[in-house]
This record gives structure tokens, sequence and C-alpha cells, in this order.
């Protein structure tokens, strides 16, 4: 079972793929694009290539604990990838995932255009490594 993670943006997306086993995360991406349609094909190409079983969206809750427009548009766009594809798709709050990309990024030395290009990725990665976790505690009670 390979797990993906989307942290949605409105210019980048960042995806991370577990390994087979669902238990690392492993392949890292970033779509760029601003177009909401073909935004949301270039990640379905993406799953569908990857055979992705289980997808992990990203849900930008406000710390408290309150639904905005963010999530209002992520919980859009997992129900749009529930019918497009053969995964199941699932909310996963992601507060502070950006902001913890980005301390990571900083205490690699990972600055300027180059963080612009990976701190999605790198969020994604957060997410999706923490529902592995999760998975992980499910499996072992």
């Amino acid at each position: 079972m390979k797990i993906a993670a989307i942290d949605l943006g409105d210019a980048r997306t960042g995806i991370a793929v577990s390994d087979e086993s669902a238990t690392l995360a492993g392949e890292t991406a970033v779509i760029s694009e601003w177009n909401a349609e073909r935004r949301f094909e270039k990640v379905v190409e993406f799953l569908t290539s990857r055979k992705i079983t289980r997808v992990v969206v990203g849900n930008p809750i406000n710390m408290d604990g309150s639904r905005g427009e963010r999530s209002l548009k992520a919980a859009d766009f997992a129900e749009r990838l529930a019918a497009a594809t053969a995964a199941e798709v699932t909310l996963w709050d992601e507060r502070r995932t950006t902001v913890e990309a980005h301390s990571i990024l900083t205490q690699t030395g990972v600055h300027g255009k180059k963080r612009r290009g990976v701190v999605d990725a790198v969020a994604a990665s957060l997410i999706l490594e923490g529902y592995l976790l999760k998975l992980k505690g499910e499996t072992n009670r």
C-alpha cells in the first residue's frame, strides 16, 4: 500500500509518497501551477502513475480549531480527489507543518529561492510522517 500526503497551495503543491510498506516517507515532489484545474489534473496524474491507494490531504485548520477558507479548499480538493481516483482520501490536521518545514530548512541552511522550491515538499513529508505514525500506533494496539 502506497500512501501520499498533499500540502495544497495556490502556487505550489507538495506531495510526499510512502514506500510500499507504508512505513517510511520516500519520494517527494512539488507541482508548481497557479491554475486550480490544471493543478488538480497534475496531482491526479501523479497519484495515478504511482498507484497510490491512500491520500492524506493536509487540512489547514486555524490554531483555534476553526475552519477558514484554506480548510474549505482542502476539503473540496479531497472530495474531488476521492471522486477522480481509486484512492481512499483522508483530511489530516496540518497545523504548523509549514512552520516546522521552514524551521527544518533553516537548520539545514536552505534559504531563498531554494527554500521556496522545497518547503511544500517538506511540509507534505511532515504530514505523511504524522499519518504514518498514527497508523503504526493503531497496528501496535
